[in-house]
């Protein structure tokens, strides 16, 4: 009967530790964690009992000085602050137990990266999507003449979105307001031949439009765009790899709100001729003026939450604070405080201000709103008015880092916005390892 009592003792103690212990390592492991190769980062646990910690590979960190081992338990009194140091790059998974083992409470994934150097952005760059032709954005589906059948005559033609149409009835489609009236007014005639251009090769094909018996005209059943998308910012490039890293958030259909998907692209030299400052309500922009042809800066290979990446191929000559590579911080070394941001205001001439980061936000994943930054420099503000379409991607630098890149504005304080950490986009690019 004793036996029996010190036994359910010993399983409610259990019960009790195994409730309310792991609820405050819990609390305190929140995230998983990066690091670069002979960083350390320290977590102040201040627990009343031991902790035991198995690596399930060995050499990637060291717990409190020691290298861990595979499948060993490192024994530690958690009283003392636990310091995780990066050794050699790779990912390591730490499983933290109590009763060595007996009762699991959290794993942690450790991800040691290289430290990497790149060159910070703030050139103005102009984005197409495609050289020449009008990009498709979208489909619009038609409702048939007796019948509650939508369709669009393109999707079922074979045009997918992305695609370049580059010429209709061997008229040449330069811009959406000469292809809309090219499509009317062929449109009636019978069966169009399309010249498109998908990934690199040119095909031809023929496609019937149909009456709308909505709008009662013929239609084919398209959202078109313009291949310029307008003037961003290049927030870095990698010297070694030639990977560049703009904009730090997705161009998306103006309509549909969708991410464009972009076949090809290109980002070429463009020159800031004017800026319509910022009002309350009232977003202000840079008006720039594309170089083209030679002048192409690069491709554009991908359109992501976290911005456009692709090959540099020529960067060109520019006026800017610094000309040499910087390091990268990851998000949990971005602070609230000063900082700096690289832009351009006029002609191509990369100029510093000086923001205020207000507020960081603990993200473990992609997202373009890392940190809420204030634009505090003076002479900005005299001129924008704050934060102005055109400098999505101004790359941000906090004590010597490149730390992120500005990408949305408040629209009732067009001082403030938004941020996307570095880090970010780094992997994205595929200059930091995949996590």
């Amino acid at each position: 009967m004793m036996k029996r009592k010190v036994g359910i003792a010993i399983t409610v103690l259990l019960l009790l530790l195994s409730i309310s212990m792991p609820l405050n390592i819990r609390s305190k492991l929140s995230h998983d964690i990066r690091l670069f190769e002979g960083q350390e980062h320290m977590l102040s646990l201040q627990l009343p009992i031991n902790l035991y910690i198995r690596a399930d590979k060995a050499g990637i960190v060291k717990l409190n000085g020691s290298p861990t081992l595979d499948d060993e338990y490192n024994r530690l009194l958690l009283r003392n602050d636990l310091a995780l140091t990066g050794l050699t790059s790779g990912i390591v998974n730490l499983e933290f137990s109590l009763f060595n083992g007996l009762i699991p409470i959290r794993h942690l994934t450790v991800n040691v990266l290289p430290e990497k150097e790149v060159i910070a952005g703030g050139h103005s760059i102009g984005i197409k999507l495609h050289e020449d032709g009008v990009i498709v954005a979208g489909y619009f589906y038609l409702k048939q003449e007796h019948s509650d059948d939508y369709f669009s005559p393109a999707e079922a033609a074979g045009i997918k979105v992305g695609d370049i149409i580059l010429s209709l009835n061997d008229y040449v489609l330069k811009d959406i307001d000469r292809a809309a009236s090219i499509i009317k007014r062929e449109a009636t005639q019978g069966p169009l031949e399309l010249m498109v251009k998908r990934k690199g090769e040119t095909f031809n094909l023929s496609l019937e439009p149909h009456l709308c018996a909505e709008a009662h005209e013929y239609r084919i059943g398209l959202y078109i765009r313009d291949t310029a998308a307008g003037v961003g910012t290049l927030t870095f490039y990698d010297p070694d790899s030639r990977y560049y890293g703009a904009l730090g958030h997705v161009i998306t259909d103006i309509d549909t709100n969708h991410a464009l998907e972009i076949n090809e692209g290109v980002i070429v030299q463009a020159d800031v001729v004017n800026i319509k400052m910022a009002q309350r309500g009232q977003p202000g922009e840079k008006a720039g003026i594309f170089r083209e042809g030679q002048n192409i800066l690069g491709t554009i290979e991908k359109n992501t939450v976290s911005g456009i990446y692709g090959q540099i191929e020529d960067i060109g000559t520019y006026d800017t604070p610094y000309a040499e590579p910087l390091s990268v911080a990851l998000a949990h070394q971005v602070e609230n405080g000063p900082a700096e941001m690289l832009t351009v205001l006029e002609g191509n001439r990369i100029e510093s201000f000086m923001v205020q980061i207000e507020r960081v936000s603990n993200q473990n994943r992609a997202g373009d709103k890392g940190m809420i930054i204030r634009i505090v420099d003076e002479h900005l503000l005299e001129v924008t008015g704050g934060i102005v379409q055109g400098m999505s991607g101004s790359p941000i630098i906090q004590n010597g880092r490149i730390v992120g890149a500005v990408t949305h504005v408040f629209v009732n304080d067009p001082s403030r916005g938004y941020a996307i950490y570095a880090e970010w986009m780094l992997h994205e690019s595929g200059v930091f390892p995949s996590s």
